[in-house]
């Protein structure tokens, strides 16, 4: 049996930075397990900018970003094996994976960080009528195929989701010559980013088109058109508003979905509306030593958002490893969203949390001069009115550490956003 102090499973952004924070602080044998091939994540396919804003305060690529954090884990001892599929994680911590070169392997680890990302909803998921056409496929993968294999997916293009892929996609397919008819969302609102509706949509002419779905598409080998329809409040076709657009290509932009079969198999708790981990202000999972990051705990808009948070689970894994706080178990005060915040992350806050705690939250609807509000029973710990909240970007607000010494231990942190 192998053994170590942290193993880290995924080595994209997530991953990289929690081990680099790990050993940073002192903790010394680490593996990281990456089922591709290299390191990086999905940053690898990312070639254009706007990475590393906020972290670097410079405009990055997702290649450079990702080559940053590769270039100071090389720097270090930190154990890497790629190419490795990890099966299950057993109790007491023990991790079971596989690759080529060891086979099968039962690796013991003191703490365990998770994050493996996320994937992209498929197309079986929507239910969309129609033949198994060439031309359908997600944004991501049509991604894959412009910027690392060289092929272009199509020449006429609709987008279904308006998420983040989906936009920066309608660009780059219009930079290389396709015509991108039009992407088509199916809520009243974009599901992406401001900065990419901007300069990958209106500053090319592209229609976006809300409250609008595809009800069928049409070609048997390869994609000849869809029908497109508005949708009612209740998001169903409306009739009579059915219209056929010619196209060559669909791509699919409706959703991420953390990676978390590995998550529910070792029997932590998942939270309904995320899709990831109940977690900590320390990333720490319902399992002791067991800590969640990254695409895998909650879908980010900004990778710096990933790298923040990454760092906060290696701080918490140190901790657990060093301080051996795996003999005793916090009081927790949990976290709830409320009114327009959908979730909030992390769901629990340790009684005694020696630092400031942010909080992070998407809401469910746009909403202009929205007030956010952070409460424990009577306390208002924060109340801040936005400009604008939409659902395609996180927010965060800070709970100071002596607010948290002061809370009311016996009731709830609430997270409220109003209209």
């Amino acid at each position: 049996m192998l053994k170590y102090d942290l193993v880290v499973i995924g080595g994209g952004p997530a991953g990289l930075a929690a081990a680099l924070k790990a050993k940073e602080l002192g903790v010394d044998k680490i593996l990281i397990l990456e089922r591709s091939t290299t390191l990086g994540g999905i940053l690898r396919q990312c070639i254009h900018t706007g990475f590393g804003l906020h972290h670097f305060g410079e405009e990055l690529s997702g290649p450079e970003y990702a080559y940053r954090f590769i270039k100071d884990v090389e720097k270090t001892d930190i154990e890497i094996k790629v190419d490795t599929m990890v099966t299950d994680i057993l109790t007491g911590n023990t991790v079971i994976a596989t690759n080529n070169v060891d086979g099968l392997m039962e690796i013991q680890a003191t703490a365990i960080i998770l994050a493996m990302g996320c994937r992209e909803r498929p197309r079986g998921a929507l239910e969309i009528p129609g033949s198994r056409a060439s031309g359908i496929m997600t944004a991501g993968t049509a991604q894959k195929y412009v910027n690392i294999e060289g092929y272009m997916p199509g020449k006429k293009i609709v987008i279904l989701g308006s998420g983040d892929i989906g936009l920066i996609m309608a660009r780059r397919m219009t930079l290389e010559g396709a015509k991108v008819e039009m992407v088509c969302e199916l809520m009243p609102y974009s599901g992406g980013l401001t900065r990419n509706i901007v300069q990958c949509l209106d500053d090319l002419n592209i229609p976006l088109k809300l409250s609008c779905t595809v009800i069928q598409t049409h070609g048997i080998e390869r994609l000849e058109g869809v029908t497109i329809a508005n949708v009612d409040e209740n998001r169903k076709p409306i009739p009579g508003t059915e219209q056929y657009i010619e196209c060559d290509t669909l791509m699919l932009s409706v959703g991420l979905i953390p990676e978390n079969e590995l998550t529910r198999n070792a029997g932590i708790m998942i939270d309904p509306i995320t899709g990831g981990a109940i977690v900590d202000e320390n990333r720490q999972t319902s399992r002791p030593g067991i800590f969640a990051c990254g695409n895998v705990l909650q879908v980010h808009d900004l990778v710096d958002y990933v790298t923040q948070e990454s760092y906060t689970a290696g701080e918490g894994a140190a901790k657990y490893i060093q301080t051996k706080a795996k003999n005793r178990r916090p009081k927790y005060i949990p976290v709830c969203p409320e009114g327009g915040a959908r979730y909030v992350v992390p769901q629990n806050i340790s009684s005694d949390a020696d630092s400031d705690v942010k909080l992070y939250f998407r809401v469910r609807d746009v909403y202009k001069n929205g007030r956010i509000t952070v409460t424990n029973g009577d306390t208002v710990l924060y109340s801040k009115k936005k400009p604008k909240l939409t659902p395609g970007e996180m927010e965060y607000v800070t709970v100071k550490v002596e607010d948290i010494k002061k809370l009311d231990k016996k009731l709830p942190i609430i997270v409220k956003v109003e209209g």
